[in-house]
């Protein structure tokens, strides 16, 4: 009798629960738990270390017939239950939310389990011993499910079967094949929303992790980040992504400790595949975030090349102060604002004030200058910005040769301002060597293929980009304008009516979607979404330019001077418009002014991409615009 009592005991910490009668015990001495609440932690403990749903919940501890408010009742039986054990929501030992899931059980469990199941050596639950490493080591606090954990896992199955807390087990079928995931943004569990930007920070770097996998297709920020606070089912977010599963978690930051929860869902399925919880210091964070990679990957069973398993195994500790800010700039980097960029300069160069050896501090600071000196931006000129992104992107590489980050900013500098098309063709290379995951490599890889005339390996790359970042607005019109160029315009209306529908309001978009109707000689048309696309736009140079063109398409000349004064009257040192000038020049049939405007671009070093546009086209059998080509480094046929 007393054997078969203690078979239906389990113990955690100081606590004991006798599953049978219904009690729980702290150092031996009993704790009142009503039996909804103490029926809700038996369920947790029986499945220790994993994600109990709230449908699960629902469906096994209130029936379909109970007429009772479930939310309200599973939300009391949790503050007893947390009340019971002295556990917090905030801080927990025991009970952790889930954010959109439900709840997982934290502490290790040990059980006693019936004769003959397992040794008495086999039932206590402990982590194995984590060998001395350079850094401190991330602290998996539940899961790594060493070969005893199954056996306790069997015995704890078996000891709730006998005590009637299980209502039944069904067989888990095998896990589906996973060559696709999506990391849903991190949520941050701090009160504080001025910590949004670490929560984000930690979702890039899950993500950036998992992207060096080349056998793993994983959706870019752009893409996830559209699902930051959405209650949309998994199955719809996994389906809609294209994605095999998705990962989401939790990050909490308490001074300098982190941790991170995070758990695999099948995408078809939507059921619960691996979670597991780590903690570390926030010198460590790298380390960490690996470690979470490495177990997904071993989870997913995705094969890793010699490069990948070096990577994910890497020891990195990073200055505390130094991460945060460079978190800050990726995060103001990312809301692609003249405003943004500025704060995010003044992030990464705090950044490599606080760590001067922080590589990626210096390849933020690359990508920082080289979208200033954009045109889309025009906050400093290319002469002013691109030279200052090529000497951060230098020495992002070298304090960390295997950034592919800072290799592909290299290349964005080589290509468009150095015009070094060789070097950065090897640059580009390396970068998606190094992280075949990161789809703005690709994005820009695309364009220098394009540069150098080779259309269908851009194609190619720009689709890899799109596979990578599906709802990235920038890279879906990209891919229009890519075809245009390729002259497939009924591709590039399509896809430009696909980008459209992402954002009826993205500007460029019904920019691109003009250009093919002009290129098809669909004039009325063309001026209907060019139209739009310079009010969408604030007034965008290169939609205006564009928009002249169908003017004179149309029969009305006076319109595109209009529009050509304007864009003249508005040029400044900081940009001078010098390519939409030539656009338009050219459309009005002045070659001599629009060959004039091309070498002030030129000697303003503007990307020599602007070359490629069709509104050149009638230059292209100019001797004059052929020498330029030339000067560049471009031998166009």
């Amino acid at each position: 009798m007393e054997e078969q009592q203690a078979s239906r005991r389990v113990s955690f910490a100081v606590f004991e629960m006798d599953l049978r009668s219904g009690e729980l015990r702290k150092h031996g001495f009993r704790i009142r738990l009503q039996r909804q609440p103490f029926e809700v932690l038996a369920l947790l403990v029986e499945r220790a270390g994993d994600v109990v749903t709230r449908e699960e919940l629902q469906q096994k501890l209130w029936p379909a017939n109970t007429f009772v408010d479930f939310d309200h009742g599973l939300n009391k039986a949790i503050n007893k239950i947390r009340e019971a054990l002295g556990d917090s929501a905030e801080a927990p030992r025991f009970v952790e939310t889930v954010a959109r899931r439900g709840y997982r059980f934290l502490a290790d469990v040990r059980v006693s389990p019936p004769a003959g199941l397992a040794s008495p050596g086999t039932a206590v639950a402990g982590p194995a011993p984590v060998p001395a490493v350079a850094a401190p080591a991330p602290t998996p606090l539940v899961g790594g499910h060493p070969p005893w954990r199954w056996v306790l896992v069997a015995s704890v199955l078996a000891v709730l079967a006998a005590a009637g807390i299980m209502r039944g087990v069904r067989s888990i079928p095998p896990a589906p094949a996973i060559h696709s995931i999506a990391v849903l943004p991190l949520d941050s569990l701090s009160s504080d929303p001025s910590q949004d930007y670490f929560a984000d920070g930690m979702t890039d770097e899950l993500i950036t992790e998992l992207g060096r996998i080349s056998a793993l297709r994983v959706i870019s920020r752009t893409s996830v980040m559209s699902y930051k606070h959405t209650r949309k089912p998994l199955r719809d977010i996994a389906r809609e992504l294209g994605v095999d599963a998705v990962i989401e978690g939790t990050v909490l930051r308490s001074g300098d400790v982190v941790r991170i929860t995070a758990q695999l869902i099948d995408g078809a399925r939507d059921t619960h595949l691996w979670s597991d919880s780590y903690q570390g210091e926030l010198r460590n964070t790298l380390t960490l975030q690996s470690s979470v990679a490495r177990a997904i990957a071993s989870q997913i069973r995705v094969s890793l090349n010699p490069q990948e398993q070096a990577a994910l195994q890497r020891v990195a500790v990073v200055n505390p102060a130094a991460y945060e800010s460079y978190l800050k700039g990726r995060y103001f980097w990312n809301k692609r604002t003249s405003n943004g960029l500025s704060t995010a300069l003044a992030y990464f160069t705090q950044s490599i004030e606080q760590d001067p050896g922080y590589a990626r501090a210096y390849s933020g600071l690359a990508d920082t200058y080289a979208l200033l000196g954009d045109w889309q931006y025009a906050v400093m000129t290319p002469t002013e910005a691109l030279p200052k992104a090529k000497d951060a992107a230098v020495k992002a590489i070298a304090l960390d040769p295997q950034l592919g980050e800072g290799h592909n900013s290299l290349a964005f500098c080589l290509d468009g301002f150095d015009w070094d098309f060789a070097a950065a063709g090897r640059e580009f290379e390396r970068a998606i060597a190094l992280n075949p995951g990161y789809a703005t490599a690709h994005h820009w890889y695309a364009w220098h293929l394009a540069l150098v005339q080779r259309y269908d390996d851009a194609l190619v790359e720009m689709r890899k980009a799109q596979n990578l970042d599906p709802l990235s607005l920038v890279i879906n019109a990209d891919l229009a304008e890519l075809l245009a160029l390729a002259h497939d315009y009924d591709g590039a209306i399509q896809q430009s009516h696909k980008t459209i529908e992402l954002d009826p309001a993205f500007g460029l978009a019904h920019n691109h979607l003009g250009q093919a109707f002009l290129q098809k000689h669909m004039t009325a048309e063309a001026i209907v979404e060019l139209r739009q696309a310079v009010s969408l736009s604030g007034g965008s140079a290169t939609c205006v330019a564009n928009l002249a063109r169908a003017y004179v398409a149309a029969g009305r000349r006076n319109d595109a001077e209009a529009l050509l004064a304007e864009l003249q009257t508005r040029s400044s040192p900081v940009h001078s418009y010098a390519s939409e000038v030539a656009v338009i020049q050219t459309a009005l049939g002045n070659r001599d002014q629009a060959m004039a405007w091309l070498e002030r671009g030129a000697a303003d070093r503007f990307n020599p991409g602007v070359l490629l546009r069709p509104g050149l086209d009638p230059l292209r059998d100019d001797a004059r615009f052929t020498d330029l080509l030339h000067r560049i480094g471009l031998n166009w046929q």
